[in-house]
């Protein structure tokens, strides 16, 4: 299960930024619903919301780092639980996304904009961005529950 998680969303993710590049960095953007969701072209030499611009390398030793340590994890104590699996699936698929935007391309692919008219901009992202963002509170969710409820 983890493989397959694993796999369809570095898929997804390479699809849609390849997309991003041939479509969207030829035209200024693309204007899903007026004022809240569009989508742009961004090349983003940094980590999530644009902190750590230009430290490609140091991002680059981080992410093999962690994702190794997560997948260590998951090696030696085949964690039972389906949340943890998944969660840890989630962040390596988007983690390793982003890692090999950094590898080809010297900076990651971002194109996601959610803004509200000219009042309000969440930093632009992409999918592998959702994919650690998502896999992350799952991870959070699963360690909430087992420090109020035990196992």
């Amino acid at each position: 299960m983890e493989i397959f998680i694993i796999l369809l969303g570095i898929l997804i993710d390479r699809v849609t930024k390849i997309w991003a590049i041939e479509v969207l960095s030829k035209v200024s953007q693309v204007i899903v619903i007026k004022d809240l969701f569009s989508l742009l072209y961004l090349q983003n030499k940094g980590a999530a919301f644009g902190i750590l611009q230009g430290k490609l390398y140091f991002l680059t030793i981080i992410t093999i780092v962690v994702v190794g340590g997560m997948i260590f994890y998951i090696i030696k104590y085949k964690p039972n639980s389906k949340l943890i699996r998944i969660s840890f699936s989630l962040i390596i698929s988007g983690a390793l996304g982003n890692l090999m935007d950094r590898i080809v391309y010297k900076y990651v692919v971002d194109f996601i904009s959610v803004h509200y008219k000219d009042i309000y901009s969440f930093p632009v992202f992409n999918i592998a961005d959702m994919m650690v963002v998502v896999g992350t509170a799952l991870l959070a969710f699963y360690l909430l529950k087992e420090e109020k409820y035990g196992k």
